[in-house]
C-alpha cells in the first residue's frame, strides 16, 4: 500500500509528477511579466509569445530587456514592450504602473515573477528589506495599482511566483523588516513569499465574482539566477552543489502558460500550484487573521493605506 506523504513533504512528490498543459490561445492578449529577462521570467515570456501574446516585459535592467526583446522578435510575429521598474524601489513600481496604466486600454494576464534572494540584510531607498520589498511589497503595490484596469478587462488573470520556499519561514508582524533579529537568508525569503501567500487570500477574496482571478504557484526546482547578488561563496555553493540538480527553466514557462491560458482555469483563483498541481501551503501561509494583519501592514508600507482614506 502507498503511504500518503504530510501536507509538508506533498511537493517531493508533485516534482516528478506529469504537470498539465494546454493548446489554447493567448493571441491578442496583453500581458504583463515582471522578472522577464532571465530565469522564470524569461521562461514564460518565452511561451507566452509562441501563444500568441502581446507581451509587456516589467524590467530593471533595459540593456537585458532589450536583448530579450529583440530575441523574441525573431522568433515570434508578436508585440513587445518594454517598461522598466526596479523592485527595489516603489517609486519606479509606481511610475511603471501609471506607463501601462497609461499604454493600455486593457490588461489580461499579469505574472509577477521578479524576486530576490540575499544572504545578508540589505534596505531599501525607502528603508524596507530588501527581499521583502522586491517580493512581497512591490508585486503587492503593483497589483493593487493594476486592479482596476484587470477588473474592467475581464476575464483576466494574475499569478504570483511564489515558491516552497515559503515554508522556510512565516512573517513577524512586529519586525517586517528584520530590524530587531539576526537576519537568515532562508528565513528572509521564506518570509516574504509567505506574506505574497497571505495576501494572495486576501486579493481572492476581494477578485470574487469580478471575473478576475488569483493564483500563486511554485516554479518548480530550475535553474535561475537567485541568489547571484551574493558573495562568491555562495556563488560557489549554488553553482556546483544545487546548480547540477535543478531541471530547465521551460517547465516553469510552460506552467505559467497554463495557468494563464487554459480555460479550466477561467474561474479558479485563490490556489497554490507546485507548477500545475493542486497543493497545500504551509500552515502558517493559511492563517487568514495573520493574513489581514499583513494586508494592513502591507497597505501602510507601500502608501495606499494613506491614498485610499483620502
Amino acid at each position: 500500500m502507498k503511504l500518503a506523504l504530510p501536507d509538508e513533504l506533498v511537493f517531493l512528490q508533485n516534482s516528478r509528477a506529469a504537470q498539465k498543459t494546454t493548446g489554447a490561445s493567448l493571441a491578442g492578449q496583453v500581458c504583463v511579466v515582471s522578472g522577464a529577462t532571465s530565469g522564470v521570467g524569461l521562461a514564460a515570456v518565452q511561451r507566452l509569445a509562441r501563444g500568441g501574446a502581446h507581451l509587456v516585459l516589467l524590467a530593471r535592467n533595459l540593456d537585458k530587456a532589450q536583448a530579450v526583446r529583440e530575441q523574441l522578435l525573431a522568433q515570434y510575429p508578436v508585440p513587445v514592450d518594454i517598461v522598466q521598474a526596479d523592485f527595489a524601489d516603489l517609486r519606479q513600481v509606481r511610475e511603471a504602473a501609471d506607463t501601462l496604466l497609461r499604454n493600455y486600454a486593457r490588461l489580461d494576464v499579469l505574472i509577477n515573477s521578479a524576486g530576490l534572494f540575499c544572504t545578508g540584510r540589505t534596505a531599501t531607498r525607502e528603508g524596507f528589506e530588501t527581499v521583502f520589498c522586491v517580493n512581497h511589497l512591490a508585486p503587492f503595490l503593483l497589483t493593487h495599482l493594476l486592479l482596476e484596469r484587470l477588473q474592467a478587462s475581464a476575464p483576466a488573470r494574475i499569478i504570483q511566483v511564489n515558491s516552497e520556499g515559503h515554508r522556510f519561514h512565516g512573517v513577524h508582524l512586529d519586525d517586517l523588516n528584520w530590524e530587531r533579529r539576526r537576519y537568515n537568508g532562508y528565513a528572509g525569503y521564506g518570509a516574504s513569499k509567505t506574506a505574497q501567500l497571505l495576501t494572495t487570500w486576501e486579493f481572492a477574496d476581494r477578485l470574487r465574482g469580478s471575473g478576475v482571478t488569483i493564483n500563486a504557484m511554485h516554479p518548480g526546482d530550475v535553474k535561475t539566477n537567485i541568489g547571484n547578488n551574493n558573495g562568491p561563496l555562495y556563488r560557489w555553493y549554488s553553482r556546483h552543489v544545487i546548480g547540477p540538480t535543478l531541471k530547465d527553466p521551460a517547465i516553469s514557462g510552460e506552467a505559467l502558460y497554463y495557468l494563464a491560458a487554459a480555460p479550466e482555469m477561467a474561474e479558479i483563483s485563490g490556489r497554490f500550484f507546485y507548477l500545475t498541481i493542486g497543493e497545500k501551503p504551509a500552515a502558517h501561509a493559511l492563517d487568514r487573521q495573520t493574513g489581514r494583519q499583513v494586508w494592513e501592514a502591507s497597505l501602510r508600507m507601500t502608501g495606499l493605506a494613506s491614498e485610499m482614506a483620502r
